[in-house]
Order: C-alpha cells, then sequence, then structure tokens
C-alpha cells in the first residue's frame, strides 16, 4: 500500500511539470513584455554629418564650445563657422580626400603676412561692426587672418649642439617684451639658466633651453631699444622676435609663431613651458616632475607596445565655465559683436607646461581655429579642438600665495610657479629657496 501512494506521488509530479514549466515561461513572457514597454532607450547625441556618411565621421565636437549655428552677429563665431566647414573633407564633397590647406596668398602689407581660409574665402567683418569696436579690437579684427611673419631675430640653432639635434627635456619659452631686459636677464640668472639642470632630489635632471619671445614695438624719442635688443642676442642667443605689434591681443600670435618654429628647429624637446616674464618657476622640483611622468609615459608605452604614440601632458591652473568678460573698463574685455558663448576649459595667468608631441599637434591644429584676442583662451580653444583637456595642477599659482606665506622658504615646497615678482624679487627668492628640501624636509 506505501508502495502503491508513493508511485502515485511521483507519476502526479511527472502529470503536473509540464503545466509547472509553461507557467513559469508565461511568467518570463508577460515580465518581459512590461519592460520592454517600460524602457526609454537614451537620446543619442545628433552628429553634424554629411547625408549618407557614417557616424564615425562627425564633422564637428558633439559639445563644441562655441555656436554651431551661424551667429550674425558674432564675428568670431561666423569665421570659425566657415573655416570648419572649410577644413571639413566630407563636407567639402569627398571624404577619402584629404582637404589641403589653401595656397597662401601674400597680403599687401609692411609685414607681409600669409593669410588663411578667412581671407580665402574673402571673410571680412562689416565696416558697421567694426567701426563700433574699441581700436584695439578694431586693430586685431583688421589683421587677424594674418598669422605668418617673418622674423627679425631667429636661434635656429638652440637645440642644435655640435651640429647635431639636441633633446632638451625641457624648453622654456618666454613672453617678453622690447624694454623688459632687467626681466630677461634675472630669468637667466635664476630660474631660466640655460643647461643641465638637477633635480631637487638630484637623482637624474635633465637639459633645459630657454628662450624669449618678442613682437616688435615703438621705439620712444631718444632711446635705441632695437640696437640693446640686437646686442643682447648676439652675447645670449635666445631671442626670438618676429615683426608684428607687440600689443596685449597679439599675444595669440606668439603662440601660434612660436609652435612653427619648434616644429622645424626644436621638435624633439620633450617637454615645453610657456609662461611670462613676471613669474617665478621652481625648475628643479619642475624637473624633477617632468622626469617622472616621462618615465610613466615610457612604461605605459612598453606595456601597451604604442610606441608611436604620443603624450598629451597639459598641466596650469585650469579655469573652467568661463565666460567673455563684458566690462569695457578692463584689458579682457570680448564685446558681444566679437564673440558669442562661453570659453572652453583652459590654464590662464603666466605659466602652463606640456609635453612637445602636444606642441607638434597644436601647431597643426592653429591653422584651423581663428585667432583669438586672450591667449589663454585660445590655446583652450585649440586642446578642444583635438579632444585635449587641461589638467589643473596646484602647483601653479598665478594669483600667487597668501601675503603672509610669501616670505616663508618652506611655503613654496609644493609649488612649480608663482606670479607676479619683479627682477629683484626673483633673485632674492633664488637664493631664498637653495637647499629648501634640506629645510623644510630635513
Amino acid at each position: 500500500m506505501g508502495k502503491f501512494c508513493k508511485c502515485n506521488g511521483r507519476l502526479l509530479c511527472m502529470c503536473l511539470l509540464p503545466f509547472m514549466m509553461t507557467g513559469h515561461l508565461l511568467v518570463y513572457i508577460l515580465v518581459t513584455i512590461f519592460v520592454t514597454i517600460s524602457y526609454a532607450p537614451p537620446k543619442v547625441p545628433v552628429h553634424f554629418i554629411a547625408p549618407g556618411s557614417s557616424a564615425d565621421k562627425a564633422s564637428h565636437p558633439l559639445n563644441p564650445f562655441w555656436n554651431l549655428r551661424l551667429v550674425d552677429s558674432a564675428v568670431w563665431n561666423r569665421f570659425q563657422h566657415t573655416c570648419d566647414r572649410y577644413y571639413n573633407p566630407i563636407l567639402r564633397g569627398n571624404a577619402s580626400r584629404t582637404v589641403q590647406k589653401p595656397k597662401a596668398k601674400l597680403r599687401k602689407s609692411a609685414v607681409g603676412c600669409v593669410s588663411d581660409c578667412m581671407s580665402e574665402m574673402g571673410l571680412r567683418a562689416p565696416e558697421n561692426e567694426v567701426k563700433s569696436m574699441s581700436d584695439l579690437m578694431r586693430a586685431f579684427v583688421s589683421s587677424m587672418h594674418c598669422r605668418d611673419y617673418p622674423y627679425i631675430i631667429n636661434q635656429p640653432g638652440l637645440c642644435q649642439s655640435n651640429d647635431t639635434w639636441e633633446s632638451p627635456l625641457l624648453l622654456m619659452a618666454v613672453k617678453s617684451q622690447l624694454g623688459n631686459f632687467k626681466n630677461r636677464q634675472a630669468i637667466r640668472e635664476t630660474w631660466g639658466r640655460s643647461g643641465h639642470v638637477s633635480g631637487e632630489y638630484n637623482v637624474r635632471g635633465g637639459v633645459v633651453r630657454t628662450v624669449f619671445l618678442l613682437g616688435k614695438q615703438d621705439p620712444k624719442p631718444g632711446t635705441d631699444l632695437d640696437i640693446l635688443l640686437h646686442e643682447e642676442s648676439q652675447q645670449y642667443g635666445d631671442i626670438l622676435q618676429w615683426d608684428f605689434q607687440d600689443t596685449f591681443f597679439n599675444l595669440t600670435l606668439k603662440d601660434v609663431l612660436f609652435w612653427r618654429w619648434f616644429q622645424r628647429h626644436c621638435p624633439k624637446a620633450v617637454f615645453v613651458f610657456k609662461g611670462d616674464d613676471d613669474v617665478f618657476v621652481r625648475t628643479d622640483a619642475l624637473v624633477d616632475y617632468l622626469n617622472k611622468q616621462w618615465e610613466e609615459h615610457n612604461l605605459w608605452q612598453a606595456y601597451t607596445n604604442e610606441t608611436d604614440k604620443g603624450m598629451d601632458l597639459f598641466i596650469g591652473e585650469v579655469i573652467n565655465n568661463a565666460k567673455p568678460n563684458r566690462d569695457p573698463s578692463t584689458k579682457y574685455f570680448i564685446p558681444d559683436s566679437f564673440y558669442q558663448g562661453g570659453y572652453p576649459a583652459y590654464a590662464g595667468g603666466g605659466g602652463v607646461v606640456y609635453s612637445g608631441s602636444l606642441a607638434l599637434r597644436l601647431k597643426e591644429v592653429s591653422d584651423k581655429v581663428s585667432l583669438f584676442p586672450i591667449d589663454d583662451v585660445y590655446l583652450g580653444m585649440c586642446l578642444s579642438k583635438i579632444g585635449v583637456l587641461p589638467n589643473h595642477h596646484p602647483g601653479f599659482l598665478t594669483f600667487d600665495l597668501p601675503y603672509t606665506q610669501r616670505g616663508n622658504p618652506c611655503a613654496y615646497k609644493s609649488i612649480f610657479l608663482v606670479h607676479r615678482r619683479n627682477p629683484e624679487e626673483m633673485v632674492a627668492l633664488w637664493n631664498h629657496l637653495r637647499n629648501l628640501r634640506v629645510r623644510c624636509f630635513g
């Protein structure tokens, strides 16, 4: 009797099993249907591409810092939008063909500047727009299509030694002006001294070369600054001067022209410092930091077997979500008629450091970004164009230390740069910070 009941139980289970499986399947199907109905796929951002082209050939960044639509009332936006389309191989009708830069046309002027795509396409700001601008802005707009000026003083052999290429660890490119002799001399004697620089910990060090970037200025009556500058250049061999007017809005030209010089005369420099002649740099600490970055990059290359990939290091005091200054009383004033929109992330105030390989990329992309009167912002625009984000580093104090800490040597132990220092302060601070590691780390 017990066996009969046991068998009946097994038979019952076998009979009910198909119904149980069918029930589970129905539940699964219903759950799947409800999930599908309630699921809303994420919105795919629209790529601005030509019809029929593949999505990996988007003609513009998805989130550009300038407005993609044509802004009739903003000169820079209008020019940049047109240049974007000009250099876009898809929009030019042949995605497989590399767009060649338009043949340069010499503009009839004293400096013989070479035009870019703006003048090639006949782009000019309307007279009524230009007339409403300040004298400084009007002068900039009238020549912003010019980006090639002849040398007054060149240093083609700065990165050569005994007729062979040298690879400096760090090339210091310092923006200066004609009359700032004391600033340049103080830099040569302190943080910008050319030659082999030992690191703070005397582990490795590296070769440092310094070059000063200048335009030309109208001489004051009774002065012979040009003669003095040529004598200075002959003595030190570290002056680069171009034939353009050295104004605040033309500081951008120093970046563009320096990148061209760099590509031709010092392309093997591992890192570049770009800064003003009123900052103070702790070069020994910076050399240690850069050696470490370079070693890590080489290890990464060996691990990934990507030996041909450059290094995209860029550090400074990064400013995010900035907007144009609309106060006409400041030198940073940018009118609505010239530019509309926000600024990309950029590093400002006196000094930045980036890799030599990135400098070469900046040279190439700068031909496709319309000149902007604020040099720090323009550098951020070029970085944004190639998809490189500047990295904020707390060692760049462009607004200086708190006043109460400036006389304390140990307050400088974790910084690379402070802004601002006059020549006398540079020399005093340089002597004051000797053996900083021993004094502050004991």
